[in-house]
């Protein structure tokens, strides 16, 4: 849905040269032109204007002094920097353009007619006047000559197998009658036919093609032959094929033209002759010829040059030139060049740029030079409003076909309707004002103006109402020559703007159009104002909002337009820093747009100085938003309200995350077509032609956050119910606007089956933080403001929802009402229940109401069935109950016992039995503690197997019966689960003292014991047994202090008090009892000994302790030396691009494991599965601190860590060893055990740093998540971590701390 819009018009003055151009050729190198008359051949640079070369050939005899020289052919050699001239005489003349050497490379007695060279110039066949063919290499060397006219079909020619007659074969829609036609008659050529040969070769050089008169027929045939000249195939009688042949470069077909008796069409024909579609000309079957066809160099245009048959009231006949391009196979007519009947204007030589596909080289027969180029557009609307149907006009001749993308998607070539002109169409625009866009301008060949607009026809279907209104340009077209206004854009009320050429050839010129002062007979419109600038423009774009004007020239400059005052002003364009915008290279599409707040312009490639992107193949402007095509088959969608011009630029590269909502994957070669404003719709064309309409996820979430914004909840409903947007949003999007607009919602959705939608679909899960982020820049209502506070999302919508609904209208929104209740975090099901039973009890009188069979049919759809049931039971309303199972699909045998049953029993009863069946054993409990003192047995029962002994104690008085025996049970309970001294207090609680004291002396709980042995109360021999055995237990725990407080006490035994005591280390508090007791005999024979044992201990544990930590510390140093060796020694084998060497280089334990001992590792792993007593088996297998083992340096760091950690537990027992050492007169073997103590200290403190270091420690955690680049995500995975450990063994890489402000030195021993 493309047109051609005419960029640039090079027109170069006349040259002063004599005779008329008869061919010319493109200089590829240098952009001059090669052209031959009759008397010279002359190098021209159109640029300039001036002439670079010029040679004559009448000089050396090549070509006739008087003028009637032909010229058959040329051709530029860019190889040989040499061009390629044959005459009819025969001569073939190459012209050295470096020497400016001339040079006949050979000559043809009987004269040359054609020449042509293949694609890659090897090779160049000439036609001769005895109608052969000669091909020959670059260097002139003749490789064959044949005859053109040949008998024989070629090597390509079909076969009949002979299966059955003609009469027998299908023939088509022509019937069986086709096959008794007798062949037609073969017609000559048309009279005005040169009757010279065409030569064209296919795009590869593989193939060439001749068409010729035949002597015998004197029609014209068309002959097929390879690149060793040999015939592959003779074309079938075409009667009235004509002169012009050319091959599709891409080389599938050959173009011609071909005459019929009601029309006259360009045909198309196979390699094999036999033809394979056509179009029809726009013009009378007599009225025109064609002297050439022309594709350019990328087959997308065919280039139509035809001349009238009929000469005009001069004597002169019209010259055309029409562009045609093909879609979805149809044939467009979208460029038509009038060059009227002056013999000095009507074009000599015409041909496409070999290197740029769409500049169009025509040079005239007054030697006037006009360089064409071309670029596609698509014209569409530039309306952001509702009001802008999305139109898009496609030229087609004389008929512009509109599409209004907002009422019908339909393929090209179809469209909404049809604009009709008098004379072929070269230019469309549409209205750039607000609320006008639907208004489109045509301007056509024959210089008028025709606007369309809204009104006039009442009876018309079409959204838009043409009616026709038309002005004459007036402009000098005479004097300035073909298509030189370009780039027409429609402001705003009768005035357009333009661009046109200037005097010089590198000038142009902007006019503004407006109405004519003076209007005659026909409104007119003239130039108003215009300003010159140099330099080329190829692009102008203006801004519907702000009616901003931009141009841009070829070298990439931007110049802004200041239109709307009485005289136009050009000024070049600033960015916020006061600097110039240029862009790198020109762009053929630009479009202004507000990056950030700033406006800019922004063309495909290119934004400010900087390179955004450069494999953008489409792209269009809408409201705030960038939506390109790229060829990498994307589509993208960028918000630039929030968006830097770098910001842009990353989410273009390639670089960038393709993962989130501006990015969307397309079919390979779409372009986009337009955007439906104030929509969804983007639409889309493939390149076959064919339209579809996408809706991408970035603009549907913006046009959604309108809507809400706007309270238009009917509109975003229906868009996320169609695209499948989670409807959570609604609500997410703003919370509090929501709450407060429910009844607004309810009113504009209005629709049960909506509603009921909507609340199913409700979760916990903000969509606007996971599903649908906000663009950056853009702040969200946080939850916490919507008034929910610690309230649940979804517990809040259903209750407001269900609120509103109470109040509008509870018996419409009955059904929404049931499912508020049912969505609830804890569904509300006894509620829901309740409403259906009220239902049945009391029917709604209204017509349309929900009844209760309806309803609960409706809640089995959302609950199910045996749920349903269960909770119906838990209401204990039967009625509901057995209404429920009718419904459901259960037998009546399944539960008509059990409800016959429960009626027959007394009410506290049935509903103890109803709460045990559904398993709710605390509301049973409560129901059978009404049931009397004949249910008791099978209450505690009830609390011993639930184990609810703290919710019955709660049912009975403390004084009562009931509850001693619910509190012995719970004693009972608590003395099987280990809890000896809760199970003592209860009992003791409840008087059970004998039970009591066995519980306390169990759990060694000394001073409870002790307390009920004297309330019970006991004999003192009894309490002092009882104060032993308690002392006991108390020193094979350790609790030397607590021992002796009961001996001494209880047991009056002072002596066993004080060898406690020394037993336990307790060194001061034994002092304290020999010297209260007077027994300082113990000293000698227990304490001095005692000590002398415990300096002999501590000195060999120390001793112990420190050799190990040194060879645990030598080991860890060397394991994770070995293991660093065989990481770097993996990343060589496995090469840099190993995708599991970083894994590897990240975890060293799991490496060993996996690489070196999976045996192991999978012996591990069968254990693991059995039992949790073979798991922990295998984990104590994991830190084995066996040499060798997979995680020997785990388990060498747990073994430095317990070591640490018992060294520094033992501060307080030394200290107090030391001072009772000191005391006795042991000053060198204190001595020695605090240096001993110290040392260890020492070995410790300086190891920590050593063995923890910053490679150990655990670094951070991969940076991931929404906020995160690829770059970011890349680094930090890319730091160094320390070997993966488990949970429970993260502690290990943290350096232990040690107690420092223990002081236990003795500064006597320094």
């Amino acid at each position: 849905m493309r047109n051609l819009k005419l960029l640039r018009c090079l027109r170069s003055p006349e040259l002063r040269s004599p005779g008329c151009p008869r061919c010319f050729s493109v200089r590829t190198d240098t952009g001059t032109l090669l052209i031959v008359s009759q008397f010279s051949l002359t190098e021209y640079d159109p640029q300039s204007g001036e002439v670079v070369n010029e040679v004559s050939l009448t000089a050396e005899g090549y070509l006739s002094e008087d003028g009637s020289g032909v010229v058959a052919g040329i051709q530029d050699l860019p190889d040989q920097e040499a061009v390629c001239v044959a005459t009819a005489k025969g001569d073939v003349i190459v012209y050295h353009l470096n020497t400016n050497e001339l040079e006949c490379v050979g000559s043809v007695d009987s004269g040359l007619t054609a020449m042509s060279w293949s694609p890659d110039q090897e090779l160049v066949t000439l036609s001769t006047g005895q109608e052969t063919v000669i091909l020959m290499t670059k260097d002139f060397e003749p490789l064959s000559e044949v005859a053109i006219h040949q008998d024989e079909f070629g090597e390509g020619e079909f076969i009949t197998v002979g299966w059955g007659k003609k009469e027998t074969q299908f023939h088509g829609s022509e019937g069986k009658l086709a096959a008794q036609r007798k062949a037609a008659e073969v017609q000559p050529a048309v009279p005005w036919d040169d009757r010279r040969p065409r030569i064209t070769w296919r795009g590869d050089g593989q193939l060439f093609a001749i068409s010729a008169i035949c002597p015998h027929t004197g029609c014209r045939k068309v002959r097929v032959w390879n690149r060793e000249c040999i015939l592959q195939a003779t074309s079938e009688v075409v009667n009235g094929l004509e002169q012009p042949l050319c091959w599709k470069p891409s080389g599938s077909l050959m173009a011609s033209t071909q005459r019929h008796p009601n029309k006259h069409s360009v045909v198309f024909m196979e390699k094999n002759g036999l033809l394979h579609g056509d179009f029809t000309l726009p013009f009378t079957k007599d009225q025109v010829k064609v002297k050439e066809l022309l594709w350019n160099s990328d087959s997308t245009v065919l280039a139509i040059w035809l001349e009238d048959l009929t000469p005009g009231e001069d004597g002169n006949p019209n010259t055309y030139l029409q562009l045609w391009t093909v879609g979805n196979s149809h044939w467009y007519l979208k460029q038509s060049l009038h060059f009227g009947c002056e013999p000095s204007r009507a074009p000599a030589c015409v041909c496409w740029d070999p290197e740029k596909p769409l500049r169009l080289h025509v040079l005239t027969q007054g030697w006037a030079s006009f360089t064409y180029d071309w670029g596609w557009f698509t014209e569409r609307s530039l309306g952001d409003d509702a009001w802008d149907n999305a139109n898009v006009a496609v030229i087609d001749g004389a008929k512009v076909l509109v599409t209004t993308f907002r009422q019908c998607v339909v393929p090209p070539p179809m469209c909404a309707y049809e604009l009709q002109l008098p004379a072929a169409v070269n230019q469309v625009t549409f209205r750039a004002q607000p609320q006008r866009t639907n208004e489109l301008a045509v301007l056509t060949a024959d210089g008028r103006l025709h606007i369309y607009g809204p009104g006039g026809l009442t009876n018309c279907k079409c959204p838009l109402l043409p009616v026709l209104l038309t002005s004459f340009v007036n402009l000098n077209m005479d004097q300035q020559g073909v298509l030189l206004m370009r780039l027409l854009l429609w402001l705003r009320e009768d005035v357009f703007a333009a661009v046109g050429c200037g005097d010089g050839p590198t000038e142009s010129r902007i006019l503004i159009l407006a109405p004519a002062e003076r209007q005659g007979s026909e409104r007119q419109l003239e130039i108003r104002s215009e300003v010159k600038v140099e330099g080329h423009v190829i692009s102008m774009c203006s801004s519907p909002r702000s009616g901003t004007l931009a141009v841009q020239l070829e070298d990439g400059q931007i110049r802004r337009v200041f239109w709307d005052t009485l005289k136009v002003a050009v000024t070049d364009w600033k960015d916020s820093m006061g600097c110039s915008v240029n862009f790198p290279l020109p762009c053929v599409h630009t479009a202004l747009c507000a990056i950030n707040g700033q406006v800019t312009t922004m063309p495909v490639a290119f934004s400010f100085h900087l390179t955004v992107a450069s494999n953008v193949s489409s792209f269009v402007m809408y409201d705030e938003f960038l939506l390109l095509t790229t060829h990498a088959h994307t589509c993208r969608c960028l918000h630039l309200a929030t968006m830097s011009v770098k910001d842009v630029q990353a989410a273009l590269s390639s670089e960038s995350a393709q993962n989130d909502e501006s990015a969307r994957r397309v079919e390979r070669g779409s372009r986009i077509v337009t955007v439906v404003p104030q929509d969804t719709r983007l639409v889309l064309q493939m390149p076959r032609g064919n339209i579809e309409t996408i809706h991408h996820r970035a603009l549907v979430l913006a046009q959604l956050r309108k809507w809400l914004d706007d309270l238009k909840f009917r509109e975003a409903f229906e868009s996320m119910r169609k695209l499948r947007i989670n409807l959570n949003l609604v609500y997410d999007h703003s919370p509090r606007v929501f709450l407060e607009n429910v009844e607004w919602f309810l009113k504009q959705i209005d629709s049960v089956n909506h509603i009921n939608l909507f609340l199913t679909e409700l979760k916990e899960e903000d969509t606007t933080k996971t599903m649908y982020p906000l663009p950056v820049g853009k702040a969200c209502q946080p939850a916490s403001e919507a008034g929910g506070g610690v309230r649940k999302k979804v517990d809040l919508v259903c209750d407001a929802l269900r609120s509103a609904m109470e109040t509008l209208d509870p018996q419409k929104y009955c059904l929404c009402i049931l499912t508020s209740h049912v969505r609830k975090t804890t569904p509300e099901l006894e509620i829901a229940l309740q409403k259906v039973h009220e239902l049945r009890v009391n029917p709604p009188s209204a017509e349309h109401a929900v009844g209760a069979g309806e309803a609960l049919k409706y809640l089995l759809f959302l609950v199910n069935v045996n749920e349903l049931y269960e909770h119906s039971l838990g209401t204990y309303d039967f009625d509901l109950v057995l209404m429920v199972a009718e419904k459901s699909q259960k037998d009546p045998k399944e539960y008509l016992p059990f409800l016959n049953m429960l009626k027959t029993l007394e009410l506290n009863y049935q509903r103890y039995t109803i709460d045990k069946h559904l398993k709710r054993f605390r509301k049973a409990l409560h129901h059978l503690s009404k049931c009397g003192e004949e249910h008791f047995t099978e209450l505690v029962n009830l609390v011993k197997d639930q184990r609810l002994y703290s919710e019955a104690l709660q049912l009975y008085p403390s004084d009562s019966q009931q509850h001693k025996v619910l509190t012995v049970a719970y004693a009972e309970y608590l003395l099987e689960q280990q809890q000896a001294e809760e199970a003592g207090l209860l009992l003791w609680r409840c008087g059970e003292m004998p039970r009591a004291l066995q519980a306390f002396v169990s759990c060694t709980s000394w001073r409870h014991a002790l307390a009920v042995a004297t309330h019970i109360p006991v004999t003192q021999g009894q309490l002092a047994q009882l104060a032993r055995d308690l002392a006991e237990k108390l020193l094979e725990m350790r609790r030397a202090t607590e021992a002796a407080l009961l001996l001494e006490q209880y047991a009056k035994d002072c002596e066993e008090a004080i060898s406690a005591l020394v037993t336990g280390a307790a060194w001061e508090e034994a002092l304290r009892l020999i010297y209260l007791y007077s027994r300082q005999d113990i000293i000698e024979t227990h304490l001095k000994p005692a000590l002398l044992e415990a300096h002999s201990m501590q000195v060999a544990f120390l001793e112990s302790q420190m050799a190990l930590f040194t060879r645990y510390k030598s080991r860890l140093a060397v394991v994770l030396e070995q293991k660093e060796k065989t990481k770097l020694l993996l990343i060589d084998e496995d090469g840099p691009d190993c995708g599991e060497a970083e894994l590897y280089s990240e975890a060293s334990s799991v490496l060993t494991g996996s690489r070196f001992g999976s045996k192991y590792s999978h012996s591990n792993s069968r254990i693991s599965s059995r039992s949790s007593k073979n798991r922990r088996k295998a984990e104590g297998k994991k830190h084995s601190l066996k040499e060798g083992s997979p995680f020997e340096d785990i388990a060498l760091l747990h073994a430095l860590i317990q070591i640490i950690h018992v060294t520094d537990k033992m501060r307080e027992e030394i200290h107090s060893l030391l001072r009772a050492l000191v005391l006795f007169l042991f000053d060198v073997r204190a001595s020695s055990l605090q240096a001993k103590y110290s040392e260890l200290l020492q070995l410790i403190e300086t190891s920590i740093p050593e063995i923890w270091h910053e490679g150990l420690q655990p670094g951070p955690a991969p940076i991931t998540g929404p906020n995160s680049t690829t770059n970011s995500i890349t680094a930090s995975l890319q730091q160094p971590r320390p070997p993966l450990v488990s949970q429970q063994d993260a502690e290990i890489l943290m350096p232990p701390k040690m107690r420092q402000s223990i002081r236990w030195e003795l500064s006597i021993l320094k």
